[in-house]
Formats: structure tokens, sequence, C-alpha cells
């Protein structure tokens, strides 16, 4: 089972994403965890992560979290904006994995 962490303010402004991925992976048959954490959260647990996908609320800390995610070897990048307006799940996960690879 792969992970998949959305790092975003608190942690809560994603929760109805992570909600619409799940459903989409469920209805793929994707066996993967997905789990909405906030930015103080975010150094604590990559470790656990297989990729982390940052909101375009939190951007502006992209360079610390890409040093940090860089540093212990996790895919790390921005949720696409039109994707996280539209709270497209399917997308969403689409860029997760695609990550992952």
């Amino acid at each position: 089972m792969k992970k998949i962490l959305l790092c975003c303010s608190a942690g809560m402004s994603t929760s109805l994403l992570v909600e619409k991925m799940k459903k989409a992976a469920l209805e793929r048959q994707v066996d993967v965890e997905i789990e909405a954490i906030p930015v103080v959260e975010f150094d604590r647990r990559i470790s656990e992560a297989d990729v982390v996908l940052i909101g375009p609320q939190v951007k502006y800390r992209w360079t610390q979290f890409k040093q940090v995610a860089d540093a212990a070897g996790k895919p790390i990048e921005v949720i696409d904006m039109m994707a996280y307006g539209m709270m497209n799940g399917v997308k969403v996960l689409d860029q997760a994995l695609h990550l992952i690879g």
C-alpha cells in the first residue's frame, strides 16, 4: 500500500479532496492510504509518505518543503491549482500516482 500525504495550512482544507481521492482510488481498486496533514507536521511525517502533495495555499513554503523531501528521498509537488479548486480527486490522485511511479 502506498501512502499519499496532502499538506495544507491546518490539514482541514484538503479533507474534502482527500475523500474524493479515496473514492477515486476505491473505484479504480488502487491500494493507497491518503491523509491530510497540517504544515506543522510536515517534517515529522515525511518519512512515512511515499509522496507528498502540497496545497496551493502553502506554496510559499515550497523551497523549505522541497529541501526536506529531497533529503528524505520523497517525491513532492504542489497540487495542481485548478484540480484543487475544483476538488478533482481523480486528477489529484493521478498526480500523486504519477510521482510514485
